[in-house]
């Protein structure tokens, strides 16, 4: 098989120290089929979950009796959680057989928000036919985030560019309008979003309100926002909505062709990454490997 070249490069990343994945879908034959790849291959150590009780440890028992809320100890997925809470796996690859909703609650409750962070979002990393790589954000969490969910959502996409992308981020942040253009509520949503991004992270490379053409198309950038860092070379892509996120990524994957990544789950205290229930056994052994990297990057800040 044939894969993208920044695809290859995790695969070589990740076999190079290879990190302990718990994958939460254990009972489902993708699932069975991934952790033999990962494990065959030298990606990651896999820990295949089906019995929760196999992996019920004594730490696993504490950490779950020191959270505010109860846990159910015969949930695979939460026990799945807790074994990345307590350091006896780095990272967890769940919702093969879950909903999202599912996902996210036991990641909240179990492992918080990251230091910092208001909001756990989401992402995809878009792979063009050219070998391009994008980070679309939020795709997958938010329905209508609000000005400082949005600056949240575009740092952590900014962060998620950083640890598996080459180069540096660079923020567009989407709206019907660019530079003043036009006037609307949701307008100025977007640009209050974006003069957070800049106050809390003075540093990142972050433009708005901008049009997509304005975004990826230097020629039209030239006319539009002309004195901007990021106009005509965004590489990190905020959409204002989870509509407008969702459509995106679908009409990128599909009329584009780009092989669409994730979703991606982000802000979480901890490196927990969400599964369509369509996925496939590639999918699997690909988000496993990223969540891999993460954790590698996690340990090393």
């Amino acid at each position: 098989m044939v894969r993208p070249p920044i695809i290859e490069r995790w695969f070589e990343q990740a076999a190079r120290s290879p990190r302990t994945i718990v994958l939460a879908d254990g009972h489902d034959p993708r699932a069975l089929e991934a952790a033999e790849r990962l494990r065959a291959e030298g990606l990651v150590t896999p820990i295949l979950l089906d019995d929760p009780a196999d992996q019920r440890t004594p730490a696993v028992e504490a950490a779950a009796e020191a959270l505010d809320k109860p846990v159910d100890l015969d949930d695979p997925l939460a026990v799945a959680v807790l074994l990345v809470a307590t350091g006896e796996a780095d990272g967890c690859v769940a919702g093969a057989s879950r909903p999202t909703a599912d996902v996210i609650r036991a990641g909240l409750s179990v492992l918080g928000t990251a230091p910092g962070v208001s909001a756990v979002s989401s992402s995809f990393v878009m792979v063009l036919a050219d070998g391009r790589p994008l980070v679309y954000g939020d795709c997958g969490v938010l329905p209508e985030p609000d000005a400082e969910q949005l600056a949240a959502v575009a740092r952590s996409c900014a962060d998620t560019h950083r640890q598996l992308c080459q180069g540096q981020p660079r923020v567009a942040m989407l709206s019907f309008g660019t530079r003043g253009s036009a006037e609307h509520p949701r307008v100025d949503k977007v640009r209050a979003a974006t003069e957070l991004a800049r106050l809390a992270e003075p540093g990142l490379a972050v433009d708005g309100e901008l049009q997509f053409d304005a975004a990826v198309v230097e020629s039209v950038a030239a006319s539009k926002a002309p004195d901007s860092d990021v106009a005509g070379r965004a590489n990190v892509l905020i959409f204002p909505d989870l509509d407008s996120g969702n459509i995106g990524y679908k009409i990128t994957e599909r009329l584009a062709r780009a092989k669409a990544i994730g979703p991606l789950l982000q802000g979480l205290g901890g490196v927990l990454h969400d599964l369509s229930r369509g996925c496939s056994v590639d999918d699997i052994v690909t988000v496993a490997v990223i969540a891999s990297l993460q954790s590698a990057a996690r340990s090393s800040t």
